[in-house]
């Protein structure tokens, strides 16, 4: 964490959010990772440092969300699909060789649309483009427009649901998206790097700026706020 803030002082952002989920975690200790931010605060008092959590698949588990320990404390909760129901659980980065990859697409986006008709208790939908990281090669460019009608799904769904989409620059996020979120009337984005590791912190920040302010979106004059469509700053 420290490291990460270091980072974003010296890129000169105004805010940093951790927002860490992690595969297969042990308990969490929800006081110890406070204790680290309340460190990381002190020692960078010019950068807003918000806590978080990324829930992965909440909605297959309403009880275990329920029991975390302190949820309604943290500053921003994410939402996010790895994993689909097949036999069991299996993570989609392992699914590319056994299906093809329209029907992998689709099943993907169909289980998202399920998170986000769900209660499950975020704010922010996570990378909505997971299967993006994974693509082949082989496959060639990834054709956000072949998906057209399965995203405008969950986009109208998750801007009814007053949810807001995160606009992940892990991969470039196709345009395209953006521009269906405001017409689906999404009101809010926000950006992750998904940085791993410092170096990431902000990644490609300035181009997904520009692509969400090209699809009508933008600062409302608070540098810590979300961004909002037709936003005066």
């Amino acid at each position: 964490m420290e490291q990460s803030c270091a980072q974003a002082a010296a890129l000169g952002l105004p805010s940093i959010a951790f927002t860490d989920g992690i595969w297969n975690p042990p308990p969490l200790d929800t006081a110890a990772y406070l204790a680290c931010v309340a460190r990381c605060r002190e020692q960078f008092p010019g950068l807003r440092i918000l806590t978080g959590m990324e829930l992965g698949e909440p909605h297959w588990h309403e009880a275990q969300v329920k029991a975390l320990p302190g949820i309604g404390e943290f500053d921003r909760l994410l939402g996010s699909v790895h994993t689909l129901a097949l036999d069991g659980p299996r993570l989609v980065d392992h699914l590319f060789a056994s299906m093809e990859l329209g029907e992998l697409m689709r099943a993907y986006l169909a289980e998202v649309l399920r998170l986000v008709d769900s209660p499950a208790p975020f704010a922010v939908l996570a990378h909505i483009d997971y299967p993006v990281r994974y693509w082949p090669a082989a496959a060639g460019p990834f054709d956000a427009g072949v998906f057209e009608e399965e995203y405008r799904a969950v986009l109208t769904a998750l801007a009814r649901s007053g949810r807001a989409l995160e606009v992940n620059t892990s991969v470039p996020l196709p345009a395209p998206i953006v521009s269906w979120w405001y017409e689906a009337g999404g009101d809010a984005l926000t950006f992750g790097s998904d940085a791993h590791r410092p170096s990431s912190v902000a990644r490609d920040f300035a181009k997904a700026a520009a692509m969400a302010e090209a699809a009508g979106f933008r600062s409302a004059g608070d540098l810590h706020d979300l961004w909002r469509r037709n936003a005066v700053s």
